[in-house]
């Protein structure tokens, strides 16, 4: 594998573009591979074996393109198919989880909320961070329910989403939570509807920063970083690419076209 091939990023749909456009501000050199497998969005409510099973398809069809890298970003997929993806394929790869430890740290009331899907909320590497990282700290987790269908279909804005966000997130305004943690990666794109609906003093969180920061520090390690080079970027949809387009045209800061593919 060589520096100039290039890293492979994933989600379910296009939340992940969140995670892309931190991956593409750190690393400008490195040709970038992105792939919405909206064909299968949300993987949130889906049993975590298909979920795992769906995760290494996609995966091995990445290094079948040449990847040198995969960045799972995809909270849900992390949580039911990282260990599945490390032991699946030859390249490295770098998973999601949500930003739980930067928010104890920072909490100043002791109270905390983790918005997530059922997915990630019911892995087992969700509960595992919880046990090590929250002692005295109170966490309100609740699943997004219907969120990631609304960032899909590029509804951004406007009350019909302000009506379920108020919904979503009342039991943390009832908990008075401090610090909110945007646990899947589709969350970030609502975050000036979200912060208006839980009103000022309450600070969200994301993971996407460090994962960008993580996923320099493997290239390095491996030897695999570009540098001196312009980087391209292509984005792949086992769906609609006119309509997966249309949305994207909206949340990626780039000019980009969208391809169709069969994974």
């Amino acid at each position: 594998m060589t520096p100039a091939a290039p890293v492979a990023v994933f989600d379910s749909g296009l939340g992940g573009l969140w995670v892309l456009h931190e991956i593409r501000a750190l690393l400008p050199a490195e040709d970038l591979l992105y792939l919405a497998d909206s064909e299968w969005c949300p993987y949130g409510p889906r049993p975590r074996d298909e979920v795992r099973e769906r995760s290494v398809r996609v995966g091995r069809w990445l290094q079948g393109q040449g990847a040198k890298m995969l960045v799972v970003a995809c909270n849900t997929a992390s949580g039911a198919a990282l260990e599945a993806l490390r032991e699946a394929l030859e390249i490295p790869v770098v998973g999601m989880e949500p930003a739980v430890k930067p928010a104890v740290r920072d909490t100043r009331a002791g109270r905390i909320g983790v918005l997530a899907t059922q997915g990630t909320l019911a892995s087992e590497r969700f509960a595992r961070l919880l046990r090590d990282h929250c002692g005295g700290v109170q966490v309100v987790a609740r699943p997004g329910t219907g969120l990631v269908e609304m960032v899909e279909d590029g509804r951004l804005d406007g009350e019909e989403l302000r009506g379920v966000l108020a919904s979503v997130l009342a039991p943390f305004r009832e908990a008075e939570v401090d610090t909110v943690v945007l646990g899947c990666t589709h969350y970030p794109f609502l975050s000036a509807a979200i912060a208006e609906v839980l009103g000022p003093g309450v600070r969200l969180v994301d993971s996407a920063p460090a994962i960008a920061r993580q996923t320099r520090r493997v290239l390095e390690e491996r030897g695999l970083l570009a540098e001196g080079r312009e980087g391209r970027v292509r984005i792949l949809t086992t769906g609609d690419p006119a309509e997966v387009g249309e949305v994207v045209a909206r949340m990626w800061r780039e000019p980009a076209e969208v391809e169709g593919v069969a994974v």
